[in-house]
């Protein structure tokens, strides 16, 4: 990388500190700095293209360049550039979004909470679980249910309910009044010659358990991903969701949907709620919103928690939350903008037609030497780096062998995240069957660039 004084990547290093980056590493490797974006594709600064198969962060959802987004945003900017919704305020973007996506929504939701990320809008979810447990009498029911290796943001109360080592070490993370429940991969946890039914019981088991020890009237609510992401692209098995369900409604505990990258088409539905056939009480939506052309997120409340809120409202006077830029004109504009995308193109129908090659790209990758497991859903998926398949052994993390391989598939011009020991895929949802095998063709490159490596160092069987 040209690291000049007066390079992009030197001023980058003098300048920028990068999220989820080692910070010291990054001093000396410094930055890959994209210039444009067309399609699925992103292009650096020397001009090289990439197939873009994170979509970003899980987000770029309509692909790069969509004029009708950006226009969107410029009327927006034009008319009102902003406003706000304190104090009775109001203003037309922010009215018809709210209305649109409660037509979208799953059923039984009621209002919406406007924020600006998805940390945000599961920090807000959980103030509102609390808010509401005091309205109707039931101070004690605060605490939150969230599972291993789940990601639900990154502020201090989100960052707590995240169930990953790393979002906690030395930030004295978590915070009080979180419960955690096991990861619902039967892969990774499960018991051997337990097969995935028996580990649904087991699971489900274990909750019933920590909740009777916790004790129900103090628990308020259960956090889940219809599919985990960050933790690796945990996809439940059959009925999980189902028991889970059971037992919430038997202890009288809300459940919150964190739909921030399963929302508006990733697994195949409109939500990920549709796919696993979740009613929630809560639902958080963020990232494909807007498709990530601009920041914005919502918290979508059923009418018994609003009920709670006015009451509480009458109460204290007042309802003493939101942000500077909640349900911000221009953001709401970009984003409903989005969601009439979504329709008029049939994004959904689109999805269904080509998710079925995708998914057979991603499981053919599991006769790799190196991939332990391929797993995933509609258009989002990952392939777990073991050093042993048959014991399910993962490579020592000094190893680096997930992290090697997608690096090797970058260099062969696709974008894929290395997540502990998986690497994962979530492209843009207008990817064509073509850009499908693009993509997994440059995976499997990385693959065999990794796997020669690891031979090399005597890491892997050369037979």
């Amino acid at each position: 990388m040209n690291h000049l004084p007066n390079s992009t990547a030197a001023r980058d290093i003098a300048t920028l500190i990068h999220p989820y980056t080692n910070l010291d590493r990054h001093m000396t490797a410094g930055p890959l700095v994209m210039t444009r974006g067309e399609g699925v594709y992103v292009f650096d600064d020397s001009g090289k293209r990439y197939l873009e198969g994170m979509a970003g962060l899980w987000s770029v959802s309509l692909g790069f360049g969509e004029q009708r987004l950006v226009d969107a945003a410029t009327r927006q900017m034009q008319a009102l550039p902003y406003s706000q919704l304190f104090g009775h305020r109001s203003h037309e973007p922010a009215i018809e979004l709210a209305e649109k996506l409660l037509a979208m929504a799953p059923a039984g939701l009621d209002k919406v909470l406007f924020a600006n990320s998805g940390s945000e809008a599961n920090d807000q979810a959980a103030k509102l679980v609390w808010y509401y447990h005091n309205a109707i009498g039931k101070p004690r029911k605060k605490k939150i249910i969230a599972r291993t290796r789940g990601y639900h943001g990154v502020t201090v109360y989100s960052g707590s309910l995240t169930g990953l080592p790393a979002n906690h070490a030395d930030f004295d993370l978590p915070v009080g009044g979180v419960l955690r429940a096991d990861c619902p991969s039967h892969y990774l946890f499960g018991q051997p010659g337990e097969g995935e039914a028996a580990f649904v019981d087991r699971i489900v088991g274990n909750l019933e358990q920590l909740i009777l020890r916790e004790d129900p009237e103090t628990i308020g609510a259960f956090i889940a991903e219809p599919v985990q992401g960050s933790g690796g692209v945990i996809v439940p098995p059959k009925g999980y969701f189902e028991k889970v369900q059971a037992l919430l409604r038997r202890y009288d505990i809300l459940f919150i949907a964190d739909e921030v990258i399963c929302g508006f088409g990733r697994t195949g539905q409109m939500f990920g709620c549709e796919t696993f056939d979740i009613r929630p009480d809560i639902v958080t939506v963020a990232k494909q919103l807007s498709s990530s052309y601009i920041p914005i997120s919502a918290t979508l409340v059923s009418r018994p928690i609003f009920e709670g809120m006015l009451e509480e409202s009458r109460k204290q006077g007042v309802f003493a939350h939101g942000f500077t830029y909640s349900g911000h004109p221009v953001a709401a504009a970009v984003a409903l903008e989005t969601l009439k995308i979504y329709e008029e193109r049939d994004t959904i129908g689109h999805v269904q037609r080509v998710m079925p090659h995708f998914q057979s790209r991603l499981h053919a990758l599991a006769e790799h030497p190196l991939v332990g497991e391929a797993r995933g859903i509609g258009l989002i998926g990952a392939i777990e780096i073991v050093q042993d398949k048959r014991t399910r052994k993962s490579f020592a993390a000094a190893d680096g062998i997930p992290a090697m391989a997608a690096a090797a598939t970058l260099r062969h011009g696709v974008i894929a995240r290395a997540i502990r020991d998986a690497i994962a895929f979530c492209p843009p949802l207008i990817i064509s069957e073509a850009e499908i095998d693009e993509l997994f063709d440059g995976v499997r490159h990385g693959l065999d660039e990794a796997l020669a490596h690891a031979r090399a160092k005597g890491l892997v069987s050369t037979s």
